[in-house]
């Protein structure tokens, strides 16, 4: 347990913003979080004074944002540490892939999950979103944004190994995440909890299953 502890910290200080890590993710989540703030703000402008359109479409444009904000970080997750060879001391540790990617899912969920929470309630004021609406909202990126997570590590495990991985990834993860988004933003023209209760069932199974099929890939690469 002390290993996963000291693997969670040390990936948090590479992800989060302000760290001091190598392999080029130094503020890794900054990104991320100013490319959600510039569609909050750039969406009202493209869009018109228009307070009822922009109330009622705003929801579903934080989730787009939400979903391309987590892309953006895909070629930083895990290629530096295949590059540098950190699998290869870590098997030699007994620290299986999968238990590395388990804590790296984490880690990446902490990394731009709750920032970009917290950043919803001042793109929520921009959009003309009211509280009801909000808390749909918060309540879908609280369910889905641990899937966008779990697939995010799954796609950059899977061209870990490729030279053009960055721009292969952009195109996988989108695909894969439009169950999300149909369920997590749905539930706000719905009013309803359903789409979000299915939004967090799909989000459970996909970060159930990211440490297997990630770490079988990495292994895959490595021995490759």
């Amino acid at each position: 347990m002390s290993a996963l502890f000291t693997l969670l910290r040390r990936d948090l200080a590479l992800l989060m913003p302000g760290s001091t890590g190598g392999g080029g993710r130094r503020g890794g989540t900054m990104l991320p979080l100013l490319f959600f703030l510039a569609v909050a703000m750039l969406y009202p402008f493209a869009v018109g004074p228009d307070a009822p359109l922009l109330a009622r479409t705003g929801g579903g444009v934080i989730w787009v944002a939400a979903l391309l904000a987590a892309i953006l970080p895909l070629d930083r997750l895990l290629a530096p540490d295949m590059e540098q060879g950190f699998f290869d001391q870590w098997a030699l540790r007994g620290i299986s892939e999968e238990m590395v990617v388990a804590v790296r899912v984490l880690a990446h969920w902490l990394s731009f999950g709750p920032p970009l929470m917290l950043a919803t309630l001042p793109a929520s004021a921009l959009l003309g979103i009211d509280g009801e609406t909000l808390r749909l909202v918060e309540l879908g990126l609280l369910a889905g944004t641990p899937g966008l997570a779990a697939i995010g590590i799954i796609i950059a495990a899977l061209t870990v190994s490729l030279r053009s991985g960055a721009a292969l990834s952009g195109l996988l993860v989108i695909p894969l995440a439009v169950p999300l988004l149909i369920f997590g933003a749905g539930s706000l023209s719905t009013g309803g909890e359903g789409g979000l209760a299915l939004a967090a069932a799909i989000s459970l199974a996909l970060v159930a299953a990211a440490p297997f099929a990630a770490g079988a890939a990495i292994r895959a690469a490595r021995e490759g």
